[in-house]
């Protein structure tokens, strides 16, 4: 017994040490996008002093112009300078920002070429602080409330935004199959976050099996529907300015189906997850449960859980497009016209693809975990051995 918890310690250890390598070499790691700084321009972070709103024009609820602001310089080769600082308003209330006395702001700096500023623009809010400290409160009250279990959770986080920006995004980008690259990443991602979590364990192995086998069944539909629905990839916000950034190789759509699978992964190895720790905890429990009883138990949990996860992802996913939605209703569209829209399709195709991955994943677990957990000698001769070890009497009061 020991020397099986041994093994399966120095198997967890190594895998983080592992994890943690691999995730020093893909912050290092190059995108190949960086964009080419201008020789003479430095960002920086400033503190607004002072501002002069004489310049700004108001249109209804938008503003156009100048705003003018006196800034003091945090940062940079300029630290500790006073300068004039220029905000530019467009009248886009979603890219536009007014400034305070007191604000922080991320500027950009020109120089001439004897180093002298000669000009400087209000990029935006400084928020980096603040992000951070989001982050710290997430990670303390994971490692708080999770313990050993939220620092690999934190690593499983880390690995799965270091992939996508630095593996996923750069190699769509260079013109690589988006739908594969989809594919190949997320069950990465999957089976690194499954054994980070469960360690080297048969509810593990289950997990992954089961969460990559319906990765593909989730493209396989994105693919299949998305045709069905006639729905273009350049449906997706920001998706036309790649093209008129020069990439004009991407195939907008196999990104856009690419991402609906992304976008219901965590879903489907979380409850693979669920119900084989579930199932783990049943035969832990009851030694001489059957196969069928316990597949019969499995298929029972997941009727209760892919309830609240379909509902679940249905919100998330409703949240994003609350506002197009609103608009709809203002304008009094006919529910016909709306379902035929193309952005509420693309949502709807969104929406039932990641939901019929996660129904189908519950089964598809507990039948696994039905195969992997009656042949598993080990985990039935350690659990009658509790059993064993337990006085008579004690068994029958628990």
């Amino acid at each position: 017994m020991k020397k099986m918890l041994w093994d399966t310690n120095r198997k967890e250890i190594a895998i983080m040490i592992t994890l943690l390598l691999v995730l020093a070499v893909l912050i290092s790691l190059p995108t190949g996008f960086q964009k080419q700084e201008y020789r003479f321009t430095e960002g920086v972070r400033a503190e607004v002093i002072a501002v002069n709103n004489i310049g700004i024009n108001s249109t209804g609820i938008y503003k156009l112009g100048d705003q003018s602001a006196l800034i003091h310089i945090e940062t940079g080769s300029h630290k500790g300078e006073q300068v004039h600082a220029s905000n530019m308003l467009t009248g886009s209330l979603a890219v536009d920002k007014l400034f305070q006395a007191g604000d922080k702001a991320w500027v950009l700096l020109g120089f001439d070429e004897g180093g002298k500023i000669n000009f400087a623009n209000m990029i935006d809010h400084y928020r980096i602080d603040k992000e951070l400290l989001l982050v710290g409160v997430f990670a303390g009250v994971i490692i708080l409330f999770s313990g050993f279990t939220g620092v690999r959770t934190l690593l499983s986080f880390a690995f799965a935004l270091l992939s996508i920006w630095k593996v996923l995004i750069p190699a769509m980008l260079h013109g690589y199959n988006p739908l594969l690259l989809a594919l190949i990443v997320g069950n990465v991602i999957t089976i690194v976050t499954l054994l980070l979590v469960a360690g080297f364990s048969s509810k593990a192995y289950a997990a992954i099996i089961s969460a990559v086998t319906c990765s593909f069944a989730t493209c396989l539909l994105a693919v299949v529907f998305g045709k069905l629905f006639n729905v273009h990839g350049a449906v997706m916000e920001g998706a036309e300015s790649l093209l008129y950034a020069g990439f004009m190789n991407l195939d907008l759509t196999l990104v856009f189906q690419g991402g609906i699978y992304l976008a219901c992964s965590g879903a489907i190895l979380d409850l693979a997850i669920d119900i084989s720790s579930a199932l783990e905890e049943i035969i832990h429990n009851n030694p001489n449960v059957t196969r069928a009883e316990l597949v019969g138990s499995g298929f029972n949990i997941g009727k209760s859980i892919v309830g609240s996860q379909t509902t679940t992802l249905l919100l998330a996913y409703m949240g994003s497009y609350i506002t197009i939605m609103m608009v709809y209703m203002a304008q009094g569209t006919p529910l016909m016209n709306i379902l035929n829209s193309k952005p509420i399709a693309a949502e709807i195709l969104h929406t039932f693809v990641g939901c019929i991955g996660l129904v189908l994943v519950s089964p598809l677990t507990s039948v696994i975990c039905g195969f992997l957990y009656e042949h598993d000698p080990i985990q039935r001769k350690n659990s009658r051995q509790t059993e064993i070890d337990i006085p008579k009497e004690d068994r029958i009061t628990a």
